[in-house]
């Protein structure tokens, strides 16, 4: 991981532009980089895409933080248009174009790259097609062969369309863990900076992938949530304990750091800081212990901020902020993308509504537990937490009421991951969010549904759609 984020920009850059000139080309210089350079830098990528700018964005949406200064203030108040040009084009598009060489270079020698790679082409345009609804998607990453993509139907997107030659989400999963079946030359080892080359694990990531793509859209396809989630349970090969977890590992050392820390606590530290509204939500569930895993304490009391409020914030000193569980001691914290806990909460809900099987209430517990755990939290005050709190570790009331339980912990559980808990927000209305304070942006009356395209692509490619979509717009899936 030595100096691996410069490697990465070096790779995004290099990935992202027109080769003009081949003069004063040194012939003993690369020019072509091989799979197992690529697979650190897009393990790396995907973590950077979900932790930077459309991370905290959506931490703020979400109400986890609020912010004070720069883009958090603005991203508070709704002011979003024009801010995700750089994530747009330099980190998430470039990430899934090199994931596209590495499929293209060992699909048949080596498809254990090749299914690796497609595992992570499916989390990636997961996060492009549930932020921003149609995008580039089955023509997206392929250099100059096509430099006007088409922007696909979030529907197509997830379940493929055949009349136009677009292969799903849930597909492109399964093909990649039948690559990961097959005889392969070569399989990453050390360059796999997530399992370490462990090819089960990797599976079990897929499955739990499935997963995910399927809970997302059960307000729209019902019918396809029940039969891929019952599809996994019968497999029985999908993260159920937290060392598996699907998760990028960051360092202490400059340039190595966990992406929140480098913002947090490295170049802009005043920017943004727990949510009040956070804060006593947490309160309500008598959760402090582990709130002080996600925030910290100064002076032994937590300090929060409004969202979108314009008084003077708080001394930075007396901040709460994000603490070891998100960012660690130095920035080597991971980023997590696929977890224990949301296997468990997405089985809880899935069984509450479809019927698939499991016990509601048993998997909501496991993933509160699993939440605890992971936090740091000792097995002593997990069990105090649930033995103090019966009416909020046990789902009552109605089916819509134990859903809400179901969505409120696994929101708190996804402190660091603000987009997991944005999809959930916007797929569910958990937890029930009052707007920012002063906003503005498309529609000040309504958090944002989805985020503006790009306005240099819009520039560049007739095929965005135009007018573009308002935040108060919701995505295919969602309410």
């Amino acid at each position: 991981m030595k100096k691996l984020l410069y490697l990465v920009l070096l790779l995004t850059s290099f990935s992202s532009c027109k080769k003009y000139l081949d003069v004063n080309t040194d012939p003993n210089e690369s020019t072509d980089a091989p799979p197992k350079v690529l697979l650190p830098t897009t393990s790396v990528g995907i973590a950077w895409v979900n932790a930077n700018n459309l991370g905290r964005a959506a931490s703020i949406l979400v109400q986890h933080n609020a912010g004070v200064l720069g883009d958090p203030d603005d991203y508070d108040v709704y002011r979003l248009e024009g801010t995700f040009e750089n994530q747009w084009n330099n980190e998430l598009y470039p990430v899934i174009k090199n994931l596209r060489i590495i499929i293209s270079k060992t699909g048949e020698t080596s498809p254990a790259y090749a299914g690796i790679a497609k595992l992570q082409m499916a989390y990636a345009f997961s996060i492009a097609t549930d932020l921003w609804g149609d995008v580039p998607y089955s023509e997206a990453g392929v250099g100059m062969t096509i430099t006007k993509p088409r922007f696909d139907k979030q529907e197509d997107i997830y379940l493929g369309n055949s009349t136009l030659g677009i292969q799903g989400l849930f597909d492109l999963v399964r093909e990649g863990l039948a690559d990961l079946d097959k005889a392969s030359a070569t399989k990453p080892t050390t360059d796999d900076i997530i399992y370490g080359g462990d090819v089960t694990k990797w599976k079990k990531a897929g499955n739990t992938l499935l997963l995910k793509l399927a809970i997302q859209v059960s307000n729209v396809k019902p019918d396809v949530t029940k039969s891929v989630i019952s599809s996994v349970l019968t497999s029985n090969n999908y993260i159920t304990n937290n060392a598996e977890d699907f998760e990028v590992k960051f360092f202490a050392a400059l340039y190595n750091q966990n992406p929140i820390y480098a913002f947090d606590y490295g170049n802009r530290t005043t920017e943004q800081m727990m949510s009040s509204r956070f804060l006593n939500f947490m309160r309500n569930l008598n959760d402090t212990v582990r709130l002080a895993k996600f925030y910290t304490k100064p002076n032994g009391i937590f300090q929060g901020y409004n969202n979108g409020d314009n008084v003077v914030a708080p001394l930075q000193a007396d901040r709460s902020r994000y603490n070891t569980y998100v960012v660690g001691t130095s920035g080597e914290a991971p980023i997590r993308l696929l977890t224990n806990f949301q296997r468990a909460f997405i089985l809880a809900e899935s069984a509450l509504l479809f019927g698939t099987a499991g016990d509601p209430n048993a998997l909501y517990q496991e993933g509160i537990r699993a939440s605890m755990t992971k936090t740091g939290m000792t097995t002593a005050e997990i069990n105090t937490y649930f033995a103090d709190n019966p009416t909020i570790v046990n789902l009552t009331g109605t089916t819509e009421d134990k859903r809400k339980q179901i969505i409120t912990q696994k929101y708190v559980a996804w402190v660091g991951n603000g987009i997991e808990a944005y999809n959930d927000y916007r797929r569910t209305g958990y937890p029930q969010l009052v707007p920012s304070l002063n906003a503005v942006g498309d529609d000040p009356n309504v958090i944002p549904k989805r985020l503006p395209y790009s306005t240099t692509e819009s520039q560049r490619n007739p095929n965005q759609p135009n007018p573009r979509p308002r935040t108060n717009e919701k995505v295919w899936w969602g309410l």
